[in-house]
């Protein structure tokens, strides 16, 4: 399977919901008596049906394990390369299918996720994939579907130091994630669905006022700069629109939005996509606030010569104009219109590439 972004074909591959479910049909095989396949066959919600070959195969009295290696494609996705490892017991008559959280599995400890807390982070779909295969195994076999299904990742606790799960209350380890069982390399969707998802603890853990930032450097000096706590971080990155009407959908009383000069003046402008691929900094469009502060018409050919958005704003701060606080208010402006009467406040903080603040839509203190 590929995807194509400029012109450079892309391998997608597979989430760690997929292969804990292959992992988990061979262990169910080998735990009814069957044989390890070498190749197990699962079906993924839209209909595809891949392969995959197994890293791990093991059992004994009462249980037996299978894993697979999981293969983002071209994704840079942190789990590429970990072992998703499925172990199989026989459970107590009635009982159904139970999931366990193995070494490297988080559990979840806050409300606002689609898993209740004291739940391991093995996300409703992947569950659904497991128990479907766990229960035609045992239905062709001829055996009660009462399994304990225990996921476990080698390395998880340290994978998830990199992804969201800390911020989101999953505490131990990776998810087990996937809607599809298909990684697109570079998906906005993923990154998308963290968004959202980080906007749902936050409401349910009653938490008011949340800071949206573009990158590292604007969330650590807005956190310095308000005082919040790191929970109250939704790293946005690029896609402001997809957060923005989230939370018209879903709102939070307060975001204050934070980016590098150049990332707000795009959403000033109106861009709801933030990368550079997708959207420009309009050096015209920035010339002509220039002129409207008061610029001489010799600053404001400069800016219009200016190769990037932080020349036309040292500029502006050479002789002493605000632009950092214009463009900071018409950034709030427009991200207020998306909201479209929700009750959300927003403010706008731009910093410079060193984390100094260099304009706020609000002139009293955050």
């Amino acid at each position: 399977m590929s995807d194509i972004e400029d012109g450079k074909n892309l391998r997608s591959g597979w989430t760690t919901g997929a292969c804990a479910t292959a992992a988990a049909k061979a262990a169910c095989l080998a735990l009814f008596g069957e044989a390890f396949p070498q190749q197990v066959t699962i079906t993924l919600p839209r209909g595809e049906t891949p392969s995959f070959a197994l890293a791990l195969a093991e059992q004994g009295d009462g249980w037996a394990r299978a894993g697979v290696i999981k293969d983002a494609g071209d994704d840079p996705d942190v789990t590429h390369g970990a072992t998703i490892i499925a172990t199989l017991r026989r459970g107590e008559p009635g009982s159904g299918i139970v999931f366990r959280a193995g070494f490297g599995i988080g559990t979840v400890t806050k409300p606002g996720l689609p898993l209740s807390p004291g739940e391991p982070a093995i996300n409703p779909v992947p569950r659904r994939l497991m128990s479907a295969e766990v229960v035609e195994i045992a239905k062709n076999l001829g055996q009660p579907a009462d399994i304990e299904i225990e996921i476990s990742v080698p390395g998880g606790d340290k994978l998830a130091l990199a992804t969201w799960n800390p911020r989101l209350g999953i505490l131990g380890g990776i998810s087990i994630l996937g809607t599809t069982g298909v990684v697109v390399p570079y998906s906005c969707s993923a990154w998308i669905h963290s968004i959202q998802r980080g906007i749902d603890v936050a409401r349910a853990t009653g938490v008011t006022h949340v800071v949206a930032s573009v990158g590292n450097t604007s969330e650590k000096a807005a956190l310095a700069l308000t005082g919040l706590s790191p929970e109250a971080v939704i790293d946005m990155g690029d896609f402001v629109g997809g957060m923005l009407k989230y939370l018209r959908r879903h709102p939070v009383a307060r975001v204050t939005v934070a980016g590098g000069f150049a990332k707000v003046s795009k959403l000033a402008a109106g861009a709801m996509d933030l990368h550079s691929k997708r959207s420009q900094v309009d050096l015209p469009w920035l010339s002509g606030h220039l002129r409207i502060l008061g610029a001489t018409e010799d600053i404001v050919g400069r800016a219009e010569m200016a190769n990037t958005a932080l020349e036309v704003l040292e500029l502006a701060q050479a002789v002493g104009l605000p632009l950092g606080d214009a463009i900071a208010a018409e950034a709030a402006r427009v991200a207020q219109g998306v909201l479209d009467g929700a009750p959300v406040q927003v403010d706008v903080l731009v910093f410079d590439r060193k984390g100094r603040l260099a304009g706020s839509s609000h002139t009293t203190a955050i």
